[in-house]
């Protein structure tokens, strides 16, 4: 009787390994399955977790992620590639959007077979992303759609559903200004370096010229010709006019205005005679000329000086995208487990502070009035004075303004066990309860994507370790609940919060700028913004090499602005850790049991306009 296996996927996952480093043309590729994002990373690749039961959609879902990222690896050049990358960030995601599709696309005329399994990633992707949900081109990622129109041209194949509707959005305006250049895609699928030139054309198409940065082609002795020229005005026109016939029509417009102006300057420059025949001439190239560049805007409105080495490896990504249904359900139940024995507390933290939310919205009565409600509590005049007039009563409302509550929470490695299973109970019943009361929720976590600097001190080290960098890691934000979504679809995601690996560093300043421009452009009238945390921020790769200070004074920057400016009220939940030091209002919870008295209070003080109610909560926080 043969043994039954420990997981029957595993013979599936040992196939597809096989097979994806065939396809890559790499047998020393080492292929992992894993809930983290699908990537490669130098000779690993990440692909999608696929659980015993082995769905249809889990398989189909695997197997496309795996041709994409082979066929990526097998006809993409990277050093190729970063020659011809653009500098901008906007640009750059063109350019690799495209790129991908070119290798795809590519792939396919050989094996198209890897065409189908590919459609079921990209399916899969677009309805997860909520494309075809989607209903203006603001909502739709320009370099996705491009990346779509090249794939669909190179490959002649319709996209899945979700994607048409997104390409759809976009297709007018592609075609219209790229059309023509993208005409003859499939006749440089095969070059690398011509797609890339291609694609630059097509990025300055769609109105990204300004972030190409400089051309990889242009030759290294443009320099010293134009030093000539300067020198030399006659040997100058001579040689543009060389330059222009020689050119073979690659000259474009702009270029020829850019030595049309150059020739200008320098005859004006060397001729006075001409310089006062044709003044209005010379005035010309100064009126027309661009306007300064902008200057950079700060990495952080809090502190211009804060600085940040590269943001290139940040990412800010939904919560649901970092692990399978699967697995957000059963870390769901587990933090189920936790909850178990609060459901007391829980039950009286919703009513106590339901109440107190309602009570602001009841309506209060307008009395002795000709005309309304009859008011029963005076019927007894009446009967003891028949000529007593009847008194009536009129409704009205009192005011009670649109209210939104973002909650942001510490997924720093220090808050691993009891602390972090702390914080998501905290927003679990937060809020479930702030929901009851037609309150709108955000739910956010920080942490960084690895620990000791990640992809950030690499690209450090190898320019050289520059010295005072500034924050040297890569950034992870997460979106657990969006305000607009309802508690019920966000409830598994913070069961993530659970998962093993995803609690790294912590750096608070830049996490709470970012919450805070989050709630700046909800429409709600009165935002409040809670910071549930255990301490000071920690970032071993950043402190190593800037002042030990250089986060912690970030972090009370940002607090300082936010509560000058009074545009969002901001209160913080310490776990375990006093954070008065840090922000006005706090208080510390060192326990779960606590949750029925101090975040009963705390919470419902801050939705309470009676200014004594303040002071009771300010009593409060010293008392714990």
């Amino acid at each position: 009787m043969s043994k039954p296996l420990d997981n029957p996927a595993d013979p599936f996952k040992k196939a597809l390994a096989e097979a994806t480093k065939t396809l890559a043309d790499a047998p020393d590729l080492t292929v992992s399955y894993s809930v983290d994002p699908s990537g490669v990373s130098g000779d690993t690749m990440r692909l999608p977790q696929v659980s015993r039961r082995m769905t249809r959609d889990e398989v189909l879902l695997a197997r496309g992620t795996a041709d994409a990222l082979a066929l990526r690896t097998r006809h993409h050049d990277a050093g190729l590639g970063a020659r011809y990358a653009p500098s901008g960030e906007m640009a750059r995601a063109l350019y690799e959007a495209m790129e991908g599709a070119r290798c795809e696309a590519l792939g396919a005329r050989d094996m198209p077979g890897t065409l189908s399994n590919i459609d079921a990633k990209i399916a899969w992707e677009a309805e997860r992303k909520g494309y075809g949900q989607i209903r203006s081109q603001a909502e739709a990622p320009l370099a996705v759609a491009a990346g779509y129109f090249v794939r669909e041209l190179a490959t002649g194949r319709k996209l899945p559903a979700a994607a048409t509707h997104m390409l759809d959005l976009w297709r007018p305006f592609i075609e219209q200004t790229a059309g023509a250049d993208l005409s003859d895609v499939g006749d440089v699928l095969a070059d690398q370096a011509a797609f890339a030139r291609l694609a630059r054309k097509v990025i300055a198409d769609l109105g990204y010229a300004d972030q190409l940065g400089e051309d990889p082609d242009q030759p290294m002795d443009d320099a010293p010709n134009e030093e000539e020229a300067e020198t030399d005005p006659d040997a100058g026109e001579e040689q543009q006019g060389e330059e222009s016939e020689s050119d073979d029509g690659e000259a474009t417009p702009e270029r020829a205005q850019d030595q049309t102006q150059d020739q200008t300057q320098t005859t004006v420059s060397t001729d006075d005679a001409s310089d006062q025949e044709l003044g209005d001439e010379v005035e010309m190239p100064q009126a027309d000329a661009p306007p300064e560049p902008p200057a950079p805007t700060p990495p952080s409105a809090a502190d211009p000086n804060y600085k940040i080495f590269t943001a290139e490896f940040d990412e800010e990504i939904r919560a649901e995208d970092l692990a399978e249904p699967a697995e957000l359900e059963r870390l769901r139940a587990y933090l189920d487990q936790q909850l178990e024995p609060l459901k007391g507390a829980v039950s009286r933290l919703a009513n106590k502070l339901q109440r107190r939310l309602q009570a602001q919205q009841n309506r209060s009565w307008e009395f002795d009035r000709e005309e309304g409600t009859l008011d029963a509590g005076r019927l007894a005049r009446v009967v003891a004075n028949p000529t007593t007039p009847l008194s009536f009563k009129i409704e009205k409302d009192t005011e009670f303004r649109d209210t939104c509550v973002t909650l942001l929470l510490d997924n720093s490695g220090s808050m691993r066990g009891r602390p972090i299973s702390i914080a998501a109970i905290c927003a679990d019943v937060l809020a479930r309860t702030l929901e009851r009361c037609s309150v709108k929720v955000e739910i956010l976590g920080f942490t960084t994507r690895a620990w000791k600097g990640g992809q950030s001190r690499e690209k450090w080290l190898a320019e050289g370790r520059p010295q005072a960098p500034g924050r040297l890691n890569d950034l992870r934000h997460i979106i657990y609940k969006g305000a607009d979504a309802p508690w019920r679809r966000a409830r598994a995601n913070l069961g993530l919060m659970m998962k093993e690996g995803l609690l790294k560093e912590n750096i608070d300043g830049e996490a709470l700028e970012w919450a805070y421009k989050r709630m700046m452009a909800r429409p709600e009238a009165r935002k409040i913004l809670m910071v549930i945390s255990d301490g000071a921020p920690v970032d071993d790769s950043t402190l190593s090499v800037n002042p030990a200070i250089f986060l912690e004074k970030h972090l009370r920057d940002v607090i300082a602005m936010v509560e000058k400016r009074r545009a969002v009220e901001l209160i913080a939940i310490g776990i375990g850790h006093d954070v008065t030091r840090y922000y006005q209002r706090a208080v510390t919870i060192t326990d779960v049991e606590q949750l029925a008295g101090a975040m009963t209070e705390q919470l419902a003080s801050l939705f309470d306009s009676d200014p004594r109610a303040r002071a009771r909560f300010m009593g409060m926080r010293k008392a714990i």
